[in-house]
């Protein structure tokens, strides 16, 4: 997940919601991390990895296709509509598909040399419980890779998208809205790796460019799929016409058009056990 204009989509279908989740959250926002994320792997060290909240399977399958063949591959995600659409797309690939939730994993003890798990921990209730998962899980010496999203300011499509939609809204949005940028403080995190025991650890803040075909869409993208929209359909479902035009221009005046340029920004934390 990503920023609150990134989380799931609330559209009545959940296969149409994850379809159109990774159509265009999965493009203009995962995709640049999963290319990151791939890079940090060595896969000479890799037998078995375990991926969390994979959904859609955007990190998926730059993972196996950066192991080894012979490597073992289990991609897991709580929702399993999000793993529906990952299967669907990578069903050419040897990829174990399992319906897990982080803060319970039904592995043994000392299982994998590698455990990631990108936008994900933002939403984990008991964070505590579910780094100690993974590191309950990892062999010693085990790799354990995870992105966080950084402050929503410093992703301003995402930014502009939020600041549109509480223009609209009379009462403040609820402070769940605030989850996905929930992890940005590397203090934060350290502290998290170093009580689960992790003593090897490094956090880097990875800014990229991502980008939209245009404007317009992005806008189409924010008011279809944001849950910040979500409200304002129910408050004020009249308006949503209206906001389109005002955000894309917005948009386009900030990031330009044809295609909109999106300066994107993330945490990548690595830690060995």
């Amino acid at each position: 997940m990503a920023d609150t204009s990134m989380k799931t989509f609330s559209n009545a279908n959940p296969g149409e919601t994850a379809t159109h989740y990774d159509q265009f959250f999965g493009s203009l926002y995962f995709e640049p991390y999963a290319i990151e994320v791939a890079k940090r792997i060595d896969p000479a060290r890799i037998g078995v990895v375990l991926e969390i909240a994979a959904g859609t399977g955007r990190v998926t399958r730059h993972i196996r296709e950066f192991i080894s063949p012979n490597a073992r591959l289990i991609a897991s995600d709580i929702s399993e509509e999000m793993l529906a659409v990952a299967k669907k797309k990578l069903s050419h690939l040897d990829i174990d598909w399992q319906h897990i939730d982080a803060q319970q994993l039904p592995f043994s003890d000392n299982s994998f040399d590698l455990v990631i798990c990108c936008f994900g921990y933002m939403f984990v209730a008991d964070k505590p419980k579910a780094f100690a998962e993974a590191y309950r899980v990892l062999r010693q010496g085990g790799h354990f890779i995870f992105t966080t999203w950084d402050k929503l300011e410093n992703n301003p499509a995402s930014f502009t998208s939020q600041c549109m939609a509480k223009q609209y809204l009379e009462e403040p949005l609820p402070a769940s809205y605030d989850l996905p940028t929930s992890m940005s403080d590397e203090n934060v995190i350290r502290s998290l790796l170093q009580d689960t025991g992790f003593s090897k650890l490094f956090i880097e803040k990875v800014k990229l460019f991502s980008a939209s075909p245009s404007a317009k869409e992005a806008a189409l993208g924010f008011v279809e799929g944001g849950s910040d929209y979500d409200e304002i359909r129910k408050r004020k479902p009249g308006s949503i016409d209206e906001i389109k035009i005002k955000l894309e221009k917005e948009l386009a005046d900030q990031l330009g058009d044809e295609p909109m340029t999106v300066p994107i920004s993330a945490l990548i934390s690595q830690a060995w056990k």
